[in-house]
């Protein structure tokens, strides 16, 4: 119905399957956090992987405990339906090598950020969250460059995948407003010259399909 009346899922040109991406609310992906809140599905890689899910977005969660050991990757992850949070780990997405496992996951950055700090000693987390108190902010770009994730064997292509949570009234201004309209014309200004550094804004679905791409061995157009 999503996709015959509203038009709001994708068909997948190859298969024909209506397909959609996904992100877990409260990162609760797979029955991750500790109480079971938010999901209780131990086998939710083959849920979404039998409905037609192209790709996960969800990570990362830190501080959440539902964070998981696998960080600043692209990666497929297998699922164990009798136990929990089956993408802690996985196979990284590399050049030449098909896809594999259950579910490609294509995560956010998650570093320590040296530049916002604690108390003045502590660094901050940076996990790609955008927010009124976390706008936008060219002086977060070094370190989203510095960890984003590639596929192995084509480490020239970085993927910088933000977050909103939702995007809820409160973070109107830090997404659509102001410091967001700053902060996207000083990144066409700044690396975008056609040399050493091409921009390129995709959908999640085309971010999956440049993943895809490079396994193949191909260039991003």
């Amino acid at each position: 119905m999503l996709h015959e009346r509203h038009g709001l899922l994708r068909q997948d040109p190859l298969s024909g399957q209506v397909t959609y991406g996904f992100i877990h609310g409260n990162w609760a992906l797979d029955n991750s956090l500790p109480d079971g809140s938010w999901c209780g599905v131990n086998d939710e890689l083959l849920v979404l992987k039998n409905s037609g899910c192209y790709a996960d977005f969800t990570l990362p969660s830190a501080p959440s405990p539902a964070q998981t050991a696998t960080i600043n990757s692209i990666y497929y992850a297998t699922d164990d339906p009798l136990r929990p949070k089956s993408h802690d780990q996985g196979r990284p997405a590399a050049v030449g090598r098909p896809p594999s496992g259950d579910l490609l996951l294509i995560q956010g950055v998650l570093a320590l950020d040296w530049r916002r700090r604690k108390w003045g000693l502590l660094p901050r987390i940076e996990n790609s969250d955008l927010n009124p108190s976390l706008p936008p902010d060219l002086r977060r770009l070094p370190l989203w460059l510095r960890h984003a994730p590639a596929v192995a064997g084509a480490e020239h292509v970085r993927f910088i995948k933000l977050a909103c949570h939702g995007a809820p009234e409160k973070a109107h201004q830090a997404l659509l407003g102001a410091p967001a309209r700053r902060f996207l014309q000083g990144l066409v200004e700044r690396h975008d010259d056609g040399g050493r550094h091409r921009l390129r804004f995709m959908t999640c679905w085309e971010m999956a399909q440049a993943v895809h791409a490079l396994e193949r061995g191909e260039e991003i157009p």
